[in-house]
């Protein structure tokens, strides 16, 4: 049995465990080690990658295997990975396995929760895996279904208006998504839906010069594209905490994958072509995250912007066609998912002690929570972009990458980009300031008690892997370099 069906399997397993379990504390308890046992699996995975291919092994895709599904159409369930699905699948894993701990405090209908939980994580790691089109986009729906029920029925506020329009928003990107994969099946000749041959093919330019906009903009809806983005902060601010850290750590990067993976490197003519627009939209996402961050009082609206802005960077550097800046955008990824993951987790644990999420009503927590303190502290340098930190190595490799462009109109662009970093580190200095130094606002505060053990583990472990990817940024950048060279290939005439 091909090693990748375990990260579907695993979670199938687990589902049906936890289904005939009644005790919350066992479901507890199994979610941590079949979590646990994901993530094992995910270092084993990118253990193996990396010694087939220091042995030579040059396959574009690794562990391939193909299960016909529908024959009449070439449907198949098709697997395999490289080097950036591989770091993907190793995100997903510490996002699951730290949002398991993270949901450890859950009581309400605990069950059912843990049950939508796997189902989200087996559509992600499905999608990631996959290189059938059509696999891809139903792994992409079954990842994007539980979230209805995670936010209108766990979540917090306006939790019923945000889960239907995250959904009804999704589902309207998925609907575009759907148009470009049939668009890409039949004009490559109707014969694969698997991407690696349809990449063979060479699709007419004429359809892609309307395939790419609507496959790019299905994936982009995912990726908070501006103005698409609005289903993303009410999404965030409702959900659960570990929900929180799982759609922003991960079910976001589905977009920027998808971008990469499908549009971009299918569709490179199609991608010339409309460059410039997508390129002004990205960039207004970037900054408008930025703006929009600065200008919230709410903890989860302040990193749902912030959000924004990040996954737009990743949209941007992906419009850059060379190697450096879409090494950006992959780090990017990576280091979004980890940093917004451990915000997340943080709030969720200042929220349920506080019950407010209002900066205004915070002050003085370091002296009341000092560990919840240093990881906050950690949080925003590595998203403001301090050296040594996972932040500051995709920032760079993005912006150098973009720069690297000889027009005017690419380095007018960048310029403005990178004045996002300044308003980032206005606001989480800002928010720092507040809410963890300075007098005590609230009195009933003081007698707050700091993390859990379950919190330590989540925040420790997302802290670690930030920082190995900043002080180690080469590993990872090696294996995003041997995956984007028959990409990048695609675009021999730019001038780079």
């Amino acid at each position: 049995m091909n090693f990748l069906y375990s990260f579907v399997l695993v979670p199938l397993v687990l589902m049906m465990v936890i289904a005939v379990l009644r005790d919350v504390r066992t479901i507890r308890r199994v979610m941590a080690v079949g979590s646990s046992v994901q993530l094992v699996l995910s270092f084993v995975l990118l253990a193996w990658f990396l010694s087939l291919r220091a042995l030579g092994v040059q396959d574009e895709m690794l562990f391939r295997s193909d299960l016909v599904w529908y024959p009449s159409l070439n449907i198949a369930l098709s697997f395999g990975v490289d080097g950036i699905s591989v770091l993907m699948i190793v995100l997903s894993a510490i996002i699951v396995f730290t949002g398991s701990f993270t949901s450890w405090a859950i009581n309400e209908k605990a069950k059912d929760y843990f049950l939508w939980f796997l189902m989200l994580s087996i559509g992600v790691f499905g999608f990631f895996i996959t290189v059938d089109l059509f696999a891809m986009f139903m792994f992409y729906e079954v990842a994007l279904i539980p979230m209805y029920l995670l936010i209108g029925v766990w979540g917090t506020g306006r939790k019923e208006y945000s889960a239907m329009k995250l959904t009804l928003m999704l589902m309207g990107g998925s609907a575009f998504l759907l148009l470009g994969i049939l668009g890409i099946y039949f004009s490559s000749g109707h014969t694969t839906m698997n991407l690696l041959e349809i990449a063979k093919l060479h699709i007419p330019v004429d359809a892609q010069r309307w395939c790419f906009p609507i496959t790019f903009l299905g994936f982009g809806v995912l990726g908070a594209l501006f103005p698409f983005h609005t289903w993303s902060p009410d999404g965030h601010a409702s959900a659960p905490t570990a929900v929180s850290m799982l759609h922003a750590g991960v079910l976001m990067k589905l977009g920027g994958y998808g971008c990469l993976r499908v549009a971009i490197y299918l569709m490179p003519e199609g991608a010339q072509m409309y460059t410039t627009l997508f390129l002004v939209l990205t960039g207004i996402s970037v900054i408008y995250g930025a703006l929009g961050a600065i200008a919230q009082t709410d903890l989860k609206y302040i990193n749902a912007y912030s959000s924004v802005s990040h996954c737009g960077m990743v949209l941007f550097a992906i419009l850059m066609f060379n190697t450096t800046a879409m090494t950006g955008a992959v780090m990017q990824m990576l280091s979004h998912g980890l940093m917004t993951a451990l915000f997340f987790c943080l709030i969720g644990g200042i929220y349920g002690r506080t019950h407010t999420r209002e900066i205004s009503q915070m002050g003085g927590l370091a002296r009341i929570m000092p560990f919840m303190c240093v990881c906050w502290v950690v949080a925003a340098m590595a998203n403001l972009g301090l050296p040594g930190l996972s932040g500051f190595v995709s920032e760079m490799n993005i912006f150098v990458g973009a720069f690297q462009h000889p027009d005017t109109f690419h380095r007018v662009i960048t310029l403005i980009a990178c004045c996002s970093i300044v308003v980032t580190a206005v606001y989480q200095l800002r928010v720092v300031g507040k809410i963890h130094f300075g007098e005590v606002v609230n009195e009933h505060h003081r007698a707050l008690t700091d993390a859990a053990w379950y919190e330590r583990i989540a925040t420790v472990t997302l802290i670690l892997f930030i920082a190995a990817i900043g002080c180690f940024p080469f590993f990872t950048v090696d294996i995003i370099h041997g995956s984007l060279g028959e990409i990048v290939s695609k675009f021999p005439a730019l001038p780079f």
